[in-house]
């Protein structure tokens, strides 16, 4: 058998962008025997996708080459934060990122809303590549416990821009695709945009329309898996890191801090140095703080990564036709959850 047809054979013409009837199982063969020799009729006249005509030849009902999707993406995820610097700028104060090693933190979150165009081409039958574009909204929330309890929320506009690719394949009535994407974030109160890597995995299985076989139901289970560019650098005035309660009770986080400051025991090596770098960066921050100085410029910088890199998918499309697919996702295994709504367009240059 030639290397082309035996590869054919498992690269069965199948996207998680799509999920459209792009192969014919056995048992749908036994049913739409007509649809598919009719397949084999087909001239295919298009450039794209390379191979289309052999792909027909086999009976298979490739999707039109190029599209247009609109998606709706919420997601929500825990953060771990290390390696954080922070500084001060008011009008009689300067003080440059200054690491601060010993903070802690309880638990912390992002979430995102973005609308994202995303235009895609079928290059093989088997091989997808796309472009992202979007804009949305973010907010974080940052729980710290020492020196002294204090929470920061940051909601702050985003734009996301970025490519990825996808290969699909499958072995008689399930499917199997294998998608990933980078992607730069740009949030309006960082200095540089965050670099987001996502791997996905998904086995799913379509349910095609006995008297339509270009109609079709999909579902499928996958996981996925992100991974964060960690350094993170910006500033942001104190009014839009804490929430307004804070400011309510400002003195009393004040007062907390140098209670924790008055703890350490100058004569101990590690407290001497805690407290040299907090006089330094700290107290001056937790001052304007107390003064409720919402005016004041935070400078931080700091590692950021997901709590949890993996997640666990269920999804489902509707093809109403080769030209409209109705999707929907959901991230609802692990704790990043994550919904995805979203509408295809598929057309013929």
């Amino acid at each position: 058998m030639q290397p082309f047809k035996t590869f054919l054979l498992f690269i069965v013409l199948v996207s998680i962008n799509t999920v459209s009837a792009q192969y014919a199982t056995t048992k749908v063969r036994s049913k739409y025997q007509a649809y598919t020799d009719s397949l084999k009729q087909v001239k295919y006249d298009n450039v794209l996708p390379i191979w289309g005509q052999k792909a027909y030849k086999k009976g298979f009902d490739i999707p039109y080459p190029t599209g247009a999707m609109i998606n709706f993406v919420w997601v929500r995820q825990g953060l771990l934060i290390d390696n954080i610097s922070l500084g001060l700028k008011t009008d009689d104060i300067d003080i440059p990122l200054t690491e601060v090693d010993f903070i802690e933190f309880g638990n912390n979150y992002s979430e995102a809303s973005t609308l994202l165009f995303r235009p895609d081409i079928w290059v093989f039958p088997f091989l997808n590549i796309y472009g992202l574009f979007g804009l949305g909204s973010s907010r974080t929330e940052v729980n710290l416990t020492v020196p002294t309890d204090l929470q920061s929320v940051v909601d702050q506009r985003l734009k996301t821009y970025g490519f990825g690719a996808t290969a699909a394949g499958g072995i008689g009535p399930v499917w199997l695709a294998v998608d990933g994407n980078l992607t730069w974030s740009k949030p309006e109160l960082l200095d540089d945009p965050v670099k987001v890597t996502t791997f996905g995995v998904r086995v799913g299985h379509n349910f095609v329309s006995k008297n339509k076989p270009y109609r079709n139901f999909g579902v499928w289970i996958g996981a996925m898996k992100v991974t964060l560019g960690s350094e993170t650098v910006g500033a942001i005035q104190l009014k839009d890191a804490l929430p307004p309660e804070v400011f309510e009770r400002a003195q009393e986080i004040e007062a907390n801090y140098f209670a924790w400051l008055n703890s350490l025991n100058p004569n101990n090596p590690i407290d001497a140095r805690k407290i040299e770098i907090a006089n330094e960066v700290l107290t001056p921050i937790f001052e304007r703080i107390g003064a409720a100085d919402g005016e004041a410029i935070i400078r931080y910088g700091l590692d950021k990564n997901v709590k949890e890199p993996w997640n666990g998918l269920i999804g489902a499309q509707y093809q109403l036709n080769k030209n409209w697919m109705f999707r929907a996702e959901g991230g609802v295994i692990g704790d990043r959850k994550s919904l995805l709504l979203s509408v295809n367009w598929r057309f013929l240059l």
